[in-house]
């Protein structure tokens, strides 16, 4: 186990590029951040010009996240999370609300963007009863990511694995249902899996979006069929409402019935 601050792993290889956009720093200016340049600003105001619902979606995928992890926290009492695509930090990161619910929790962030690594500093921020690390890991890379997570989190004892948009930017589906079981094999019963990502099918409009964006030159994120998203929870057993539109999964009591986004997710239990 690790100290309640560790220092992330040196990313040597890699230094950020602000001629090409980047889909960490795009949606960081869709939920509202700092932490972009203009050249991701002029694509997410490219993007918002043909689909301005992708503000919503980004949003929702946020609201999401957070509604998950209280669930796990709250109602399935899980106090590790191996949370995988991370993104650049912004309100509501995975450790600010599982450790609000519960001080003693442990997270593991992963991400390989060279400007994520440079502000994980602002992830590291524990609890002092619990403790927060950083790996500099490609998703494509699972038993990486899972030694050195083993070195702040305990694999024996259940843990929640997050994999919020970041699954399509695995091309080929297959590779990304291979990625997720061997994650989820390495994990004991007990565990849960999260995952949300832009859905096909749903809307056209922002189909033609992604699309436009895929062919720009920015490294491409693959829309799948709802179909497609439940597949990767094969073997688990799904916690109601199952793989839905993430505006509608949970939402708080009292609240409006939200708009269907493209944009679907789920959380599961291993048996």
């Amino acid at each position: 186990m690790t100290d309640p601050a560790t220092t992330p792993e040196p990313a040597t290889h890699q230094k950020i590029d602000t001629s090409v956009p980047h889909s960490a720093r795009i949606w960081n200016y869709w939920l509202g951040g700092k932490d972009n340049y203009p050249v991701d600003e002029a694509a997410g105001d490219a993007y918002t010009a043909v689909f301005p619902g992708i503000v919503t979606i980004a949003r929702g995928s946020r609201a999401f996240l957070r509604r998950s992890i209280a669930y796990l926290v709250s109602e399935a009492g899980i106090r590790q999370f191996l949370d995988i695509g991370t993104g650049l930090p912004t309100a509501e990161n995975t450790h600010e609300v599982a450790q609000r619910l519960a001080p003693e929790a442990r997270i593991v962030y992963v991400d390989n963007d060279p400007m994520v690594l440079a502000h994980a500093r602002a992830l590291l921020y524990s609890s002092p009863e619990g403790a927060t690390s950083y790996i500099d890991a490609d998703v494509t890379d699972p038993d990486r990511i899972l030694a050195i997570a083993a070195e702040t989190l305990d694999l024996t004892r259940p843990t929640a694995l997050v994999l919020s948009n970041i699954l399509g930017h695995v091309a080929d589906y297959d590779r990304a249902r291979s990625i997720v079981d061997r994650l989820m094999d390495a994990l004991p019963p007990g565990s849960y899996l999260s995952v949300n990502d832009g859905s096909r099918g749903i809307d056209p409009v922002f189909e033609q979006a992604q699309d436009a964006y895929n062919s720009s030159g920015a490294i491409p994120y693959n829309l799948r069929t709802v179909d497609a998203i439940t597949g990767y929870f094969d073997g688990l057993e799904l916690v109601e409402p199952g793989v839905v539109s993430v505006t509608r999964w949970r939402p708080e009591p009292g609240s409006p019935v939200p708009e269907v986004v493209a944009e679907h997710g789920g959380l599961a239990r291993k048996p």
